[in-house]
């Protein structure tokens, strides 16, 4: 089995992310890769949720409603362009921080995993660092090359991406990496090049990458409840489709969600495929009520083992309609 071992520890808590003391935020330019086709790279079932055209509020937790009296739907994703995702990292307590994607809307091509590493390498809007969301990825990091073969992603990186960083910097900006290549269903696996040469031995921080790294490798990256769609400021579409995986007690926990104006207009115990100690997948959907186009509040939490306490407790920005 491929495995990821940095020298200085295996497993480091999401909750020391924050004070690692990497770059993060935004993340210099867009690569300027000529953007050929990816062969083997397939979109497979793309997010059709882009964000709506206004913003969510700044606060992480937003608590009113856009301003305007009218607040329009999102709209179809518009012909001659694509929608991609990029990971990056979501703050919170041990539990809820960890890896989550967004939506970044491109122009049409077929080389899809180029633009979904451009849309990395770019880092989070401004809107999304207001949410807490980060990226582990040093600044001035350039896409050197990119190619798939056999579902495996080569992806050369110019020297800046080992720049800086401690042991969860580093882990998560692999990890980050990762995610982002093997959205496409055909991509199942990533190596990592600097400069044109393999890496066996990554950044001053001496990870050892001993083969092609997959999503199985970064595990340790997610928060306890993982949702994967809808992403973060997306579309949730009504009835709406979560799904992801998660590690939790006895594969259960809930899914709330929140109106603009964070009152609870659904609630459902939810039960993932795999209990404690191993990452089960679920795939739901929810309905709601609401009276009109808004931001609201996706909430996933666990009940503590001990007394029911919530836990694990991770939310982010959607955007609610009203049911067709």
């Amino acid at each position: 089995m491929n495995r990821l071992v940095p020298l200085v520890a295996l497993v480091i808590a999401a909750s020391l992310f924050a004070a690692c003391g990497s770059a993060t935020g935004p993340l210099g330019s867009v690569p300027s890769v000529q953007p050929t086709p990816d062969a083997g790279a397939s979109q497979g079932e793309p997010d059709l949720t882009p964000a709506p055209s206004i913003e969510p509020s700044e606060s992480p937790e937003p608590s009113v409603e856009p301003s305007g009296s009218e607040q329009p739907a999102p709209t179809a994703t518009p012909a001659g362009t694509s929608i991609v995702r990029a990971y990056f990292h979501l703050g919170g307590e041990p539990g809820s921080a960890g890896l989550v994607a967004v939506l970044r809307e491109v122009p049409k091509t077929k080389a899809v995993a180029t633009a979904a590493m451009a849309a990395l390498l770019a880092g989070p809007t401004s809107k999304e660092s207001a949410g807490r969301v980060t990226s582990a990825v040093p600044a001035g990091t350039k896409l050197l090359g990119l190619s798939i073969a056999d579902g495996v992603a080569t992806v050369d990186l110019s020297r800046e991406f080992e720049s800086g960083g401690g042991s969860a910097s580093v882990l998560n900006r692999l990890g980050q990496v990762v995610y982002t290549l093997t959205q496409f269903p055909t991509v199942k696996l990533v190596r990592l090049e600097v400069e044109g040469e393999p890496v066996t031995v990554f950044s001053s921080e001496g990870v050892v990458i001993d083969g092609p790294l997959s999503r199985k490798t970064h595990e340790s990256l997610l928060p306890a409840i993982f949702v994967d769609r809808p992403v973060w400021g997306a579309a949730l579409g009504n009835p709406g489709r979560i799904s992801g995986n998660a590690d939790v007690f006895e594969a259960t926990f809930r899914i709330t969600l929140l109106d603009g104006r964070r009152r609870q207009i659904a609630d459902e115990r939810v039960m993932a495929t795999c209990g404690t100690g191993c990452r089960g997948t679920f795939d739901v959907t929810i309905e709601y009520d609401v009276a009109k186009a808004q931001w609201g509040t996706l909430r996933v939490w666990d009940g503590s083992a001990k007394d029911g306490s919530p836990e694990n407790v991770r939310e982010y920005p959607v955007w609610l309609t009203p049911a067709s």
